[in-house]
């Protein structure tokens, strides 16, 4: 959520509406800067009306001691109306304050300087190439081929047993989904420094408004009935609440944590896209990284963080690019984000396997997300918070699966993943 001070003044109704103009999203923020306005006279009158009544209780208390009783009864009269009054005008700071929140929620965040400018994903940057896409010597099959064949992926019965858009893995092909979760957590604790928690799959409406997913992503969402529970689309949504309401201590930061979850999405905005394979599912894995940070360090974590996706794919040799997102591509929570997009055979082409964003205080401010600077005894400040997938396991099977067949239809196993899945080959 943005700070309600920008909302102040021109200036900075001006720079959230360029903001919004450079995301291609139209919002009318008069109604907002009119609440904020409003807002801000109603607490002054209550700040006055308070103040009243302090002075005045100090007066009863004084006239009573002088034993001046009837005058001192006429000043409670007083205070009684003026407590009302307070007590009225309190309530309509609140109806305002829920008004006022409910168009906030809405706006996203406003993109770091740096972040291009541009509608779509035609207007991205690329910034760096890793590895070199492999030759083959026959015709490179996509991963459902490659996977039916060999009997590690079904799709038919997995939409008997649920629907459409969801897969069953067997034998080697459920290894290999282990072996990968396995082997990215593993890597992010013990080389890159990040605490493995393991959170639970469904989240409350407070852990999603916080998240920056609701109000406006609803229909994205599976809601679980009748608890009103939402199940997570990312980790990111649990990790942004762990600390939700709390202060933290500037020694403690940045945190860094590590989470395996089952993801779930609707799809909703994604009707007739990737209807092949794994790529665009209901129900995928994932190991998620995320950090808390100050905000002097927030930007320096953002690339190391991003730096410990690559690594991921570094070692399981699988060629990627890394590009940096325009303002019409990037998520509503983020400042700015990279994308890393690892080369498909079978598509000859790059496809996202991991985004990498800086949210700055966008979502701890709505989850009240704050830490005590060393420097101060007194006082607090937003956290930074940082996300990104390390990396999403469906997506790194079916790169694997690609990248690394052989011509009699089996694939073998990166040198990394060996050891997890105690065989050379799959097939």
């Amino acid at each position: 959520m943005l700070d309600q001070k920008l909302f102040l003044d021109d200036e900075g109704v001006d720079r959230v509406a360029k903001a919004l103009g450079d995301r291609n999203m139209k919002f009318d923020l008069s109604p907002v800067r009119e609440l904020v306005g409003r807002r801000r006279k109603l607490r002054s009158e209550g700040d006055e009306l308070k103040n009243k009544l302090n002075l005045g209780s100090k007066e009863i208390g004084n006239l009573m001691r002088d034993g001046k009783k009837a005058e001192a009864e006429t000043q409670k009269a007083s205070m009684k109306t003026l407590s009302e009054s307070i007590a009225a005008l309190d309530a309509k700071i609140r109806e305002v304050e829920g008004e006022l929140e409910g168009h906030l929620l809405m706006i996203p965040n406003i993109p770091h300087e740096d972040v291009p400018v541009g509608p779509d994903e035609s207007a991205n940057v690329e910034i760096k190439r890793w590895g070199s896409p492999p030759s083959f010597d026959f015709e490179a099959k996509d991963h459902v081929d490659v996977g039916e064949k060999l009997g590690i992926l079904n799709f038919e019965r997995a939409a008997r047993i649920t629907g459409a858009r969801f897969a069953m893995l067997a034998g080697q092909g459920a290894r290999l989904e282990r072996a990968l979760a396995s082997f990215f957590l593993d890597l992010h604790v013990a080389e890159h420094g990040y605490t493995e928690i393991f959170l639970p799959f469904m989240a409350n409406r407070t852990s999603f408004i916080g998240s920056g997913n609701l109000p406006k992503f609803e229909d994205d969402l599976f809601r679980v009935e009748p608890m009103g529970y939402y199940m997570i689309p990312t980790a990111e949504v649990p990790l942004t609440n762990v600390y939700r309401d709390e202060i933290l201590s500037e020694d403690e930061l940045p945190k860094k944590f590590c989470a395996y979850t089952a993801c779930f999405r609707s799809e909703a905005g994604a009707a007739g896209k990737d209807t092949r394979g794994l790529i665009r599912q209901h129900q995928f894995q994932k190991v998620e990284l995320y950090k808390y940070a100050t905000p002097e360090t927030s930007w320096a974590e953002h690339e190391s963080l991003t730096r410990d996706a690559e690594r991921v794919l570094e070692i399981l040799e699988l060629p990627y690019r890394k590009v940096l997102l325009c303002t019409g591509d990037m998520g509503f929570s983020s400042a700015k984000t990279y994308d890393l997009e690892v080369w498909l055979p079978g598509q000859e082409t790059y496809r996202e396997i991991s985004s990498c964003s800086n949210c700055v205080d966008f979502q701890a401010r709505r989850a009240n997300l704050r830490y005590r600077p060393a420097a101060r005894k007194k006082g607090t400040e937003l956290v930074h918070t940082l996300n990104g997938s390390g990396l999403a396991v469906g997506r790194t099977l079916v790169a694997i699966l690609e990248n690394y067949q052989r011509s009699d239809g089996k694939v073998n196993v990166p040198e990394a993943l060996k050891d997890y899945m105690k065989a050379d080959v799959i097939g």
